[in-house]
């Protein structure tokens, strides 16, 4: 199946994808870790089934540097071994932030114990709005049918320009 249409090929559209981009340029200019953030993003995406953001979120991990082992271990990680318990309430978070609907009442109070018990107030609104922001990237991409596969490290400023 091909894209369905680009989102920048539109006035309203690059307005768009532009105000998405500048308020993740926020986000990663907060004190939560670069690696945590990629791999929470990377973690909704796979949930979410956007190809696209799975391939942008991987690639610039492993390109700053993070361990190809955990990034493949991201979809399981509660069975794995190579993450924080600071890393694992993030992920915690990003999953039960993105499967709203499915439980029932959203976040749990252990989950966002667990979140607050390793992050500051400053590092958890980041995350918080990480989370909102990749979903919403992550509804775009989907709709659009965007295809994962072509992304080049770091280009992800390029495309929002």
């Amino acid at each position: 199946m091909e894209t369905r249409m680009n989102l920048f090929d539109t006035e309203l559209g690059t307005k768009v994808g532009k105000r998405i981009y500048a308020v993740s340029q926020v986000i990663q200019g907060s004190p939560l870790p670069k690696s945590t953030q990629e791999l929470v993003q990377l973690r909704a995406s796979q949930i979410n089934g956007c190809g696209f953001c799975v391939d942008v979120h991987g690639k610039d991990a492993a390109a700053a540097g993070e361990d190809p082992a955990r990034l493949g271990l991201v979809a399981v990680w509660r069975h794995s071994s190579v993450f924080t318990d600071a890393e694992r309430a993030a992920l915690a978070l990003a999953e039960e932030g993105t499967r709203i609907s499915d439980t029932n009442g959203g976040v749990t109070d252990e989950t966002w114990a667990r979140v607050r018990e390793h992050y500051d107030e400053e590092q958890a609104i980041a995350l918080v709005s990480l989370v909102a922001m990749i979903n919403a990237a992550n509804r775009i991409g989907v709709i659009l049918n965007n295809q994962g596969g072509s992304y080049a490290p770091g280009n992800l400023a390029t495309l929002a320009s």
